[in-house]
């Protein structure tokens, strides 16, 4: 039976020193934990008449002999008493009745984890100390000496940080049994940024700056600029894949996703561009073959079987018209002075572009399309980037 058994509560202080934390799993949502547990209470039974007033010391043969308190680890999944080479369990019994039971314990325990910013994330896990069988008219749990009942000893973990540790305690509420005290270890971990930046961002951010390097390359160069949009697309798709197996299959989205999927878009659309930009030529030739500039005996589709476009080399192709101030429907070839209309001295009238002009302006300048993307993906891209850090860091 327990001290001062159909009396008051017995008070049972709690001291813990932390010796290391194993592992913190993110696809498992724990952590593990190594710790000296440490009680304190006052059994008169086992008090001890002694002239230098000096304890005794036990091993676990006594343990199993008389009352301990029944504390366990809420949320826990695992956890196991140190025994080599013998139980790691001390007993310590003063004159006076005072006992100090001590234990090394290892204990793998529920961290609910919120992946919302991962990998730019900080997370709050608490190792929770309760008694089983004793609520709170039998047994009262405290920290013993308050803040300072909780020590660490230099702990370093490969991929956080340790913020802050500090303890904790309240009641916990089971509607058959009553209301339990409650102690929680707290300890706050920021997760480190550069493990990631050389796994994940710097290698997305090549391969986003490699698939430009298309918008350089002459768009008659088929087997060129597909094989190296082919490339980025299959290397990204690898490391969307490697980040999502290393985590959790959580149901919301997180911040590597947003990164690597619009970086992944980014990478597509390079490859989309340029499948305009080879449509766009082979358009602006088929139709100067329909206006008689390309002879009617040369074979297109020979042409064309090689790299899907016609070769300069192999047809001489009139340069671009120089476009006019004012269009017309037909953008290449120059409009006629209009009698009607006459711009007075040092004016000049121009009129708004319809959207068909500007197709036809596209069609017939395809090189403007590699042009304007030389400098919309960098930018585009580097305020994405901004957005992004400024949110997350």
């Amino acid at each position: 039976m327990r001290p001062g058994f159909g009396g008051s509560a017995i008070p049972v202080g709690i001291d813990v020193q932390v010796e290391s934390i194993d592992s913190i799993s993110e696809v498992n949502m724990d952590f593990t934990m190594t710790l000296y547990l440490r009680h304190y209470w006052k059994d008169e039974r086992l008090s001890f008449p002694s002239r230098n007033n000096q304890s005794r010391t036990f091993d676990s043969r006594l343990v199993k002999k008389i009352w301990v308190p029944d504390v366990f680890f809420v949320h826990s999944k695992r956890s196991f008493i140190h025994d080599t080479t013998m139980e790691n369990i001390m007993l310590r019994v003063y004159p006076d009745g005072n006992i100090l039971y001590s234990v090394r314990v290892t204990v793998t325990a529920l961290c609910s984890m919120d992946f919302s910013s991962f990998p730019l994330d900080t997370q709050n896990c608490s190792l929770e100390l309760e008694s089983y069988a004793y609520n709170e008219n039998d047994l009262m749990l405290y920290w013993k000496n308050g803040n300072d009942s909780l020590r660490t000893d230099e702990i370093v973990l490969s991929q956080f940080f340790i913020e802050h540790f500090h303890a904790s305690s309240g009641l916990a509420f089971y509607s058959s049994t009553g209301w339990y005290n409650r102690l929680f270890i707290n300890f706050i971990l920021r997760r480190h940024i550069f493990f990631f930046m050389l796994q994940t961002y710097f290698p997305t951010m090549l391969m986003v700056v490699l698939s430009w390097v298309s918008f350089w390359i002459d768009r008659r160069a088929v087997p060129a600029r597909v094989s190296l949009g082919i490339t980025t697309v299959l290397t990204m798709s690898t490391i969307i894949t490697g980040v999502s197996s290393s985590m959790p299959q959580v149901s919301y989205v997180k911040a590597v996703d947003i990164y690597l999927w619009t970086s992944f878009l980014f990478v597509f659309l390079s490859v989309i561009e340029y499948a305009a930009v080879n449509y766009c030529t082979t358009l602006e030739e088929m139709r100067k073959i329909k206006r008689g500039k390309i002879p009617s005996t040369y074979n297109a589709s020979q042409a064309m079987a090689f790299d899907g476009c016609f070769h300069d080399n192999d047809i001489e192709l009139t340069p671009f018209p120089r476009m006019a101030p004012t269009l017309t429907s037909d953008p290449l070839t120059s409009p006629p002075q209009s009698p009607d209309i006459r711009p007075m001295e040092g004016t000049r009238l121009r009129r708004q572009r319809s959207v068909r002009e500007n197709v036809d302006l596209l069609v017939s300048n395809s090189y403007m399309i590699d042009s304007y993307s030389r400098l919309a993906f960098p930018l585009s891209y580097l305020l994405f980037n901004i957005i992004y850090w400024s949110l997350y860091s």
